[in-house]
């Protein structure tokens, strides 16, 4: 496990989930944070709780990362002149499980702004700099669905499979560089998602995890940890990580419930 401390870390989406779970194992690691995400109050107190716990620099950023212009004027003006060594590109978000001719369109264009042109909007405005500088990492966060889509999945699923092909791409593009590029795939995690592609509809995103154990979002968090503390000539491209009761985007075991 190579060190990371006192390298800066931005992270999309940390308000919450598998970003808030990587602000924590990441600080532990001794890093530099910087957290974003459209809910300031939940990134203020996440940053006071990790300060207090670990000490080190902790910042927060509103960041909407489907708004273009404002990922580029905030991410313009980041301290210690922009720099930033670990980008995690967490921020993402499904809407509905509708069959696709009864689907609605700002569902899909949420999807697509929030996964694919969000994503896109970041790494163009940190990579340049990672490049320069000749140290970098980014590390998006998938889905099982970018491999396999699954019923009424159709536009989530496409999107994902975006984020997959994209980092492959992007590590096309910066070979002969020393920049990594990784993307990891979970499977069930037990977050906040189903309450947001349900909107809010807490019994119906229950459902999603009855009778199995998902991954948790810590879970995904020391996954991501992994692939940045390992040696810089080692790539983790991607990783695949499922429940012991995932075998794939369709297949889960279930338990009966008593």
């Amino acid at each position: 496990m190579v060190s990371i401390q006192g390298q800066t870390v931005l992270i999309t989406g940390a308000s919450s989930g598998i970003g808030a779970a990587c602000a924590q194992v990441f600080a532990e690691a001794g890093t530099r944070l910087i957290l974003t995400a459209r809910r300031l109050d939940r990134l203020e107190k996440l940053a006071a709780d990790l300060e207090q716990q670990f000490g080190g620099s902790v910042q927060s950023l509103t960041l909407d990362v489907c708004d273009r212009a404002q990922v580029t004027a905030t991410l313009a003006n980041l301290p210690q002149g922009g720099r930033v060594d670990i980008l995690i590109n967490n921020a993402g978000l499904s809407r509905g499980l509708d069959k696709l001719h009864k689907g609605h369109l700002e569902d899909w264009e949420e999807m697509i702004d929030t996964n694919i042109k969000g994503l896109l909007y970041v790494t163009r405005a940190l990579l340049p700099g990672m490049i320069s500088r000749g140290q970098g990492h980014v590390i998006n966060i998938g889905s099982i669905a970018g491999h396999q889509a699954y019923p009424n999945g159709n536009v989530y699923c496409a999107t994902k499979a975006a984020v997959r092909t994209l980092s492959q791409g992007l590590k096309m593009d910066l070979l002969g560089t020393p920049i990594r590029v990784s993307c990891i795939d979970p499977g069930l995690v037990e977050t906040e998602f189903s309450q947001v592609r349900f909107r809010g509809d807490r019994e119906r995103a229950a459902q999603v995890y009855q009778g199995l154990t998902p991954l948790t979002a810590p879970d995904v968090a020391e996954t991501v940890l992994f692939c940045a503390t390992r040696p810089a000539h080692v790539n983790i491209s991607e990783l695949l990580v499922v429940c012991t009761d995932q075998a794939s985007a369709t297949m889960v075991h279930r338990r009966p419930q008593s």
